[in-house]
């Protein structure tokens, strides 16, 4: 990186949704490749408690991008999740309502059954989470693939989730070799492919950084940035959290 890299969720970025996920690590990025791509389209496959899917809401409020965002999810749960009640969903559904109103929509149906909204080449952030076998994976990246627009973004979250008959990490490491790709080994890994195609010209920085410096450098340091916002976000809350602790024992030392 030969530049200051100085993105949104650095400046002013500051989650309005946090339940436990092990997106958690991913915010600032998430946050962040929303701003810079400026999607027109997003859709998201699996949403469980909504971190990821908020976090790119958020972003396309608080940056004035002017798009439609798209949660796929039957929110009943599956094998890695188990199965939960209807409060997750009434949950979701609330903070969306409340917050995302007229650009933000629930599908509460399985992938494949989506599939017909969406024409090709019409989506530009694709958000791959759902079932995580290998057979899951690869049967979402086939199907959505062509909906995605020449040049648009997939992420693959659990790139590098080693448990159980999680799958996601191989197919990843299949497929990466075959387009462009950068990949975050931190946490549970989120993977990031750029379909080919499109007008490359007026690309933001962030894809730069991204896709057009392959030096062993220059994507070290990037990914060591977001190792760093991620760690410096959760001080904040941390710091934050500390303070509304502390607030009354100094409203009651002041009386």
């Amino acid at each position: 990186m030969t530049h200051v890299y100085m993105p949104p969720s650095i400046r002013h970025f500051e989650p309005l949704h946090m339940v436990f996920s092990t997106w958690v690590d991913h915010l600032p990025f998430g946050y962040d490749l929303v701003a810079a791509l400026r999607p027109k389209m997003l859709v998201e496959l699996g949403t469980h408690k909504g971190l990821s899917y908020f976090t790119f809401c958020q972003s396309m409020k608080e940056n004035e991008i002017d798009g439609l965002c798209y949660a796929v999810d039957t929110f009943e749960g599956d094998e890695h999740t188990d199965k939960y009640d209807e409060s997750v969903f009434t949950a979701v559904n609330n903070h969306n309502r409340q917050n995302y109103h007229g650009f933000s929509y629930l599908m509460r149906m399985y992938f494949n059954d989506a599939l017909r909204h969406f024409s090709e080449d019409s989506i530009d952030l694709l958000h791959i989470d759902g079932f995580h076998t290998y057979e899951a994976v690869s049967e979402d990246f086939a199907s959505w693939y062509p909906r995605v627009k020449p040049g648009g973004i997939i992420l693959f979250h659990d790139v590098q989730a080693r448990l159980q008959d999680f799958g996601a990490w191989k197919f990843w490491d299949e497929i990466r070799g075959q387009y462009e790709t950068f990949t975050f080994n931190h946490g549970f890994g989120l993977g990031v492919l750029r379909k080919p195609g499109g007008d490359r010209s007026q690309d933001p920085a962030l894809l730069k950084l991204l896709f057009e410096d392959s030096s062993d450098k220059a994507a070290a340091s990037l990914r060591a940035f977001y190792v760093h916002a991620s760690k410096h976000l959760e001080n904040m809350r941390k710091l934050k959290r500390m303070g509304q602790g502390s607030q009354p024992a100094a409203q009651q030392a002041i009386k």
